[in-house]
């Protein structure tokens, strides 16, 4: 019988073996010059500078790009929150027709990928004289991004008793009132992971934006940083500066919502 190392270093190893290519991100983007290889595993390197990260900011527009990520990424977070709650909350709560077709529909969507959508929802936005814009953009994003957080918001209504808005209507509460004041409290977990996902699926897209997006101006972060790869070279130190700049605000709202994160991938699922 082979003896396995103790827990605790199983975890210290597999969190360090997690991290490293973000440690060396980090370091690619401290390098002088524009080199990607080191035969040096150190993760500040010698001569280390911060010319990568000036360039970045003063030289190019990445904080056009910044913002306009910024915009999208909060409309369609705010979209998507707001659908899913209360889209969910009728799934979950009423009876009407066409709500088991819906629902198949909602779970057979998550079978195809995205790509599949990109020539219907091309053709729509040019009719609708969305094309290159943010409205288009967001409308794309919040597509894609709602029938996981509906579903996801309607089995974490499943797991709150009905018994407490019949208390409410007792005491006189109409439904909306049971809803935002009793509900949505309690289902602040499952918000929060609707939250990160709509958040996430537009601050990191890139082939939608690629292919609905064509002014430079409306740029988002993954669009711009396309632009420091050429067919002859890549601008490493610019690329990792750029990476390492575009994570920092996951890792914000990560932070900011991780008191719920937990409860709401678990409680979430526990009915569907």
């Amino acid at each position: 019988m082979c003896n396995l190392p103790p827990a605790p270093s199983l975890v210290r190893r597999g969190t360090l073996f997690s991290i490293y290519p973000v440690l060396r991100v980090i370091s690619i983007s401290l390098r002088p010059g524009n080199r990607l290889l080191s035969r040096s595993l150190a993760i500040i390197p010698s001569h280390a500078t911060l010319s990568s990260y000036y360039q970045l900011f003063f030289e190019e527009p990445f904080l056009r790009w910044m913002m306009n990520s910024v915009v999208i990424s909060f409309f369609v977070t705010l979209v998507g929150v707001g659908l899913a709650a209360t889209a969910g909350y009728a799934f979950s709560r009423y009876q009407f027709r066409g709500r088991g077709a819906s629902l198949i529909g909602i779970i057979t969507t998550q079978m195809f990928p995205v790509t599949m959508l990109l020539l219907p929802l091309f053709i729509m936005l040019i009719k609708l004289g969305l094309y290159d814009s943010y409205l288009g953009l967001i409308i794309a994003y919040s597509a894609t991004a709602l029938p996981f957080t509906i579903w996801q918001m309607k089995g974490y209504y499943d797991t709150i008793p009905y018994s407490l808005e019949e208390a409410a209507m007792i005491d006189g509460a109409g439904p909306f009132y049971s809803f935002y004041r009793i509900i949505l409290p309690l289902a602040l977990p499952a918000l929060a992971i609707t939250a990160l996902f709509s958040f996430m699926t537009a601050w990191s897209e890139y082939l939608v934006a690629a292919v609905l997006i064509q002014n430079r101006d409306l740029f988002t972060l993954p669009l711009g940083l396309k632009l420091f790869q050429s067919n002859m070279e890549v601008a490493w130190g610019l690329y990792s500066a750029g990476a390492v700049m575009v994570s920092v605000p996951v890792v914000i709202v990560f932070m900011l919502l991780s008191r719920w994160l937990v409860s709401g991938l678990t409680l979430g699922s526990v009915k569907g």
